[in-house]
């Protein structure tokens, strides 16, 4: 059983706290949201923000670092495989187009960014230029991956999940997150090299890094520990 307490913070934005009964320890994990602390279940909120400050500073510095970037007509994203733009639009809403230089987003010219909800729809529109790109873009690479180490899959599906890259069910339908096209190409091959291993080796077995390892040159477990450490700046 859990409960969840929401404080507001001047800094963090937000700190959210997940009172579990299996915990035993206080644990602090920035996100892009905010500051989320897991702790005991009977453990008081002003216990838990006591024990937040000696790690503020680093906490902020962490949280900085992947605090979404406020949008605008400045805001670009300039990944190997995906580039994005906002312009200002004749039209009194948002518009998503692709052009030769990338995808743009056309915006209403008096668009307000300073207000939340402006940056909610911008935000948006962003994974619907990012879903697009990658329905277009992912499945065609996969397809050349499959043929070439011989591993057929049933299927493969485009979704906007942020908690994983990628998912290989039992009867080999794969799915891959629009935010992989954030990625530079060498870890946009070891999402799909490892998604692809999964329809011969479901678990994370040694079989399963001993057929990873031999599609990817032996750099299997490095480009593991890259990726994880990879920050898309939007995602």
């Amino acid at each position: 059983m859990a409960s969840k307490r929401v404080l507001s913070d001047d800094e963090f934005g937000k700190i959210v706290i997940h009172s579990r009964r299996l915990a035993k320890n206080i644990t602090m994990r920035v996100r892009p949201d905010g500051l989320h602390i897991s702790a005991p279940y009977r453990c008081k909120t002003e216990k838990i923000l006591e024990a937040v400050k000696p790690f503020r500073e680093r906490l902020l510095e962490r949280f900085r670092e992947v605090a979404p970037r406020r949008i605008d007509f400045d805001y670009v994203i300039s990944a190997e495989c995906f580039r994005l733009r906002f312009a200002p639009g004749r039209l009194k809403f948002f518009i998503l187009r692709k052009e030769d230089d990338g995808m743009c987003i056309y915006c209403p010219r008096d668009v307000d960014f300073l207000s939340e909800e402006v940056q909610q729809l911008a935000r948006k529109a962003v994974v619907r230029a990012l879903k697009k790109a990658a329905e277009e873009y992912l499945p065609p690479l996969l397809s050349v991956w499959s043929e070439r180490f011989g591993l057929p899959y049933k299927s493969v599906r485009i979704n906007t999940a942020r908690s994983r890259w990628g998912s290989c069910t039992a009867s080999r339908a794969i799915r891959l997150s629009c935010y992989v096209m954030l990625l530079p190409s060498h870890l946009m091959d070891y999402v799909l090299l490892h998604e692809l291993a999964h329809t011969k080796e479901m678990n994370h077995g040694p079989r399963f890094w001993e057929l990873l390892n031999r599609m990817t040159g032996e750099q299997a477990l490095r480009l593991r520990s890259e990726l994880r450490q990879y920050n898309t700046g939007f995602r």
